[in-house]
């Protein structure tokens, strides 16, 4: 924002101070001189000058003085920090001549090599500019929608424009959606927001996506700005040219990108006052208004700016159209607060009002009584709360407090040149128009809901209530087969992960380096297990592992970036298929316990695959990656593959349609087996395939004997894409009307310990995909409307409000090992719905009656049946009735 009209210097080369855009402005315009840090004062060189070429990239340049006290500046602080940062020869003369006079002219040509280098790779006119570009932008990314929202109430806009709906899924645009709920905030409790209609309300209803693009790209050319005025100069091997036209591209490109969303506002701002215009009765004043700017000016702007070929001339054409709108959305808000101020039906604002959303604030009489034979006055309308504020603000700068008598031309001219300079930085005020504005859209009675990251998701008491018990069956199979709990941390060193999960490596979050690690959130739990068992030289474990995994992934719906998953794995030495064959028994167990309908458990074997891809004629080398093609065929069609494969992968036409002609086969699995097993095959006479079947026919067998083989699909287009798996390979798909697709997935991955350790240690898992199980699980409890958030079985309802009794009596119930809650309330029929609408069985009633017969009824809601029982026994009736119902 604009520097403090009082502050008188800006202090360069301080450790810890940096250097910002708006005293680089104020610096530029006189505003504050500088001042060199005493300790950057010490660390300077005070040998004489050794004059060095000027860097080509600052020769010749014709700058305004204001741009040459900018760059100035900002080769000065470069000088500083780089003279702090090494041992960068700087020279004192060179620093305290350019503090003097802030003039670039004085710093050239340099006094030292290391100040030529830092002088070409600092790019400081570049830098400068960008500075100014940022400086006056950023105010405006506030201003700007506090000027649209003006226009929206003088122009009757609909707020139904600002309406950008959020979605936790990653289907709506940030900026977007905070510009619409400003802008919300703003117009909150108008009464003049109504129904534009027609072609005009996209000036209103584009507001949000282009001003949402704007704040994108200030805050874009603001961290890059900031990292330019304060990083010092590496010097050494690079070449410092080099490195100073790389910064001045890098700024030209954010520069730019900034100055399309600025045309866009430009032109949007004025159809807005075009808008407003149209609402004035005075046909002269309306001409007047409407020919006071011609859009076709506007166009090929953005145009003469980027045709420019040096950097310093593109900044320039960026920051002198950003002059020209600031002018006219100067001019834009001037129209609005005139159209507002003509209006008679509208209720003005007035300094000390609180002007309450809704209210009216017409004067009484001063009895408090109105005449007699006088008619009821017609309410006024009244502006949004946050509006209303900003009107005052604008007024008050324009007419200094005076009462404005009439409006016309020559008046809304003079408004309009007045907020041009309220909205410069130079002018004080606009720190606190800014202020305002913001203080509004954070502190109005409505508040902006907050929101959760995108790909993330909260769960509400019923959906715990549905994960509490799925939880509970799967820790309770998982404990059936002896497995024990492990938890590891919910990151892992980056080299652990990498290298890992083939082309969904791109998924893992990457973490801050923090005290130089580099750490990432772990992606599944299986790596970090295999990591654990490596790490502990253990042989042999049979684990569960149910934990949060992340992944950087787009979000969808059913698809998300934190997610639960329920891990069983086996490592260790066992009899061939021994592991395999129990932890695809667990998981059918797992599936048929949690009871969510019918599915199908699809196996293939690596090892088969391979020798499938081999006999294609598919080069080793690129197994894995044809593997992850095929592993879509879920989801596309064969000929989508083959494209993949053919136009990305390099697959021949001809080995494509050898693998589609492969990867078709799929049916019961041992009848699958016998087929792949008869005499001709191609399989048999490949020894990778020979092992695999071998191995199949073991687990197959095994699997029909405990009755697990009925939901098995032998299906050869199962390619699973995860790069560590060596074997069985199975993927549980449900079959039912909620799309949830895959549902668990696992597979035996026997090297992935040793590329730890370096000692092989066999291992098979399989992790169950527990969000998409609770979907499908949700689904059919609404459909069953059946869903309890709590487990309470006992409601002590205390007809009153003596919380001493029922602290007693609750007490007795809990000691009793009986889930129980109480209520105080005078109502009977309070207590009633609360327990009718919690799904709780029992109540225990206590009124005036029972109370003094020492008695208490209890009430059997289902059965709508009720008793009287001792006070003393109450709580080991009901542990009866609950224990026997």
């Amino acid at each position: 924002m604009a520097p403090p009209a009082a502050a008188a210097a800006v202090t360069l080369g301080g450790k810890g101070a940096a250097l910002t855009p708006p005293a680089v402005y104020a610096l530029s315009h006189g505003l504050a001189d500088p001042a060199i840090d005493p300790s950057a004062l010490q660390r300077l060189s005070t040998r004489g000058p050794s004059p060095q070429d000027i860097p080509a990239s600052l020769r010749g340049l014709a700058l305004s003085p204001p741009e040459s006290r900018a760059a100035a500046a900002v080769l000065l602080n470069k000088l500083l920090v780089t003279a702090g940062d090494s041992s960068a020869l700087v020279t004192a003369a060179t620093a305290t001549g350019l503090a003097g006079s802030l003039d670039l002219a004085a710093a050239l040509p340099p006094a030292s090599r290391d100040e030529a280098a830092v002088a070409a790779a600092s790019a400081p006119v570049a830098v400068a500019l960008a500075a100014a570009i940022d400086c006056c932008a950023s105010p405006l990314v506030r201003v700007a929608d506090a000027v649209a929202a003006l226009s929206c109430e003088a122009a009757r806009g609909d707020v139904a424009a600002f309406d950008v709906p959020t979605s936790g899924d990653g289907l709506s645009a940030k900026d977007e959606a905070d510009v619409a709920a400003d802008v919300k905030m703003l117009l909150f409790g108008s009464k003049l927001v109504g129904a534009a209609g027609g072609a005009d309300a996209a000036s209103f209803t584009k507001v949000p996506t282009v001003n949402g693009i704007f704040r994108e790209a200030v805050r874009a050319l603001h961290a890059r700005v900031r990292i330019e005025l304060n990083a010092p100069v590496k010097l050494g091997k690079r070449d410092a040219v080099q490195t100073g036209e790389g910064k001045e591209e890098a700024l030209v490109a954010l520069a730019t990108q900034l100055a399309r969303p600025v045309q866009a506002m430009l032109k949007l701002s004025v159809a807005r006052a075009r808008l407003c215009v149209a609402r004035i009765d005075d046909a002269e004043l309306r001409k007047k208004l409407t020919d006071g700017v011609e859009i076709d000016d506007l166009k090929g702007m953005l145009g003469k700016i980027t045709i420019d070929s040096d950097a310093v001339s593109v900044l320039r054409g960026v920051y002198n159209s950003l002059l020209k709108f600031r002018d006219i959305l100067a001019w834009e808000a001037a129209v609005a607060m005139a159209v507002i101020e003509m209006d008679s039906s509208i209720e003005k604002p007035q300094a000390g009002e609180e002007n309450e959303a809704g209210s009216s604030t017409e004067n009484p009489q001063a009895s408090g009584e109105k005449p007699k034979g006088d008619k009821k006055s017609k309410k006024k309308k009244t502006l949004g709360k946050g509006t209303s504020a900003v009107l005052m603000l604008l007024r008050d700068h324009v007419t200094n407090g005076k009462e404005v008598l009439s409006v016309n031309s020559a008046l809304l001219a003079e408004w309009g040149t007045e907020l041009s300079l309220l909205f410069d930085p130079k002018c004080p005020r606009l720190v606190s128009v800014v202020d305002k504005v913001k203080e509004i859209v954070e502190t109005n009675e409505v508040r902006r809901l907050p929101k959760i990251p995108k790909g993330t998701r909260d769960f509400g008491k019923e959906q715990m209530a549905i994960r509490e018990h799925a939880f509970s069956i799967i820790t309770g199979v998982f404990k059936m087969h002896g497995a024990v709990s492990l938890d590891t941390p919910v990151f892992e060193l980056r080299e652990t992960l990498m290298g890992k999960y083939g082309e969904d490596s791109k998924l893992i979050y990457d973490l801050a380096d923090q005290g130089g690690e580099l750490c990432s959130l772990r992606y599944d739990l299986t790596v970090p297990f295999a990591r654990y068992v490596a790490m502990n030289n253990i042989s042999s474990l049979k684990r569960y592992q149910i934990a949060k995994v992340y992944r950087r992934d787009n979000p969808s719906k059913g698809r998300y970036r934190e997610f639960y998953q329920c891990d069983f794995d086996i490592a260790g030495v066992y009899e061939t298929m021994e592991p395999d064959f129990e932890v695809i028994k667990v998981l059918t167990e797992l599936l048929d316990q949690l009871d969510i309908g019918t599915y199908e458990i699809k196996l293939n074997h690596r090892k088969l695959l391979d020798g499938m891809l081999e006999i294609c004629g598919v080069p080793p080398e690129k197994f894995r990656t044809v593997c992850s093609s095929i592993d879509k065929l879920d989801k596309q069609t064969f000929e989508q593959v083959k494209k993949e494969l053919v136009d990305e992968k390099g697959i021949s036409n001809e080995t494509a349609d050898k693998i589609g002609d492969l990867v078709k086969t799929r049916g019961p699995p041992l009848e699958v087996l016998l087929e792949l097993r008869k005499e001709g095959s191609k399989f048999m006479g490949n020894a990778g395939s020979v092992t695999a079947l071998n191995e199949l026919e073991i687990l197959f067998k095994a699997l029909d004997k405990a009755n697990a083989i009925g939901k098995i699909v032998f299906d050869l287009s199962l390619a699973r894409g995860l790069d560590y798996y060596t074997g069985v390979i199975y993927e549980a798909v449900f079959k039912g009307t909620t799309q949830v697709g895959s549902i668990a997935a696992g597979g035996r991955y026997d090297n992935l310990v040793g590329m730890f350790s370096g000692k092989q240690v066999p291992a098979v898992g399989v992790s169950l995909g527990i969000e998409r199980v609770f979907a499908i699980m949700e689904q059919q409890e609404m459909e069953k409307n059946q869903i309890r958030a709590t487990e309470t079985e006992v409601l002590v309802s205390i007809i009153g409000k003596d919380l001493i009794l029922a602290a007693e009596l609750v007490s007795e119930l809990w000691n009793a090992g009986i889930k129980a809650e109480f209520k105080l309330t005078t109502r009977i029929q309070n207590h009633l719905k609360y327990a009718t609408q919690s799904g709780i069985p029992w109540m225990v009633l206590v009124g005036e009656s029972e109370i003094s017969s020492g008695k208490v009824k209890l009430k059997n809601l289902a059965a709508s049946q009720e008793e009287e029982v001792d006070r003393t026994e109450f709580a080991q009736v009901l542990k009866q009735k609950l224990r026997n119902p």
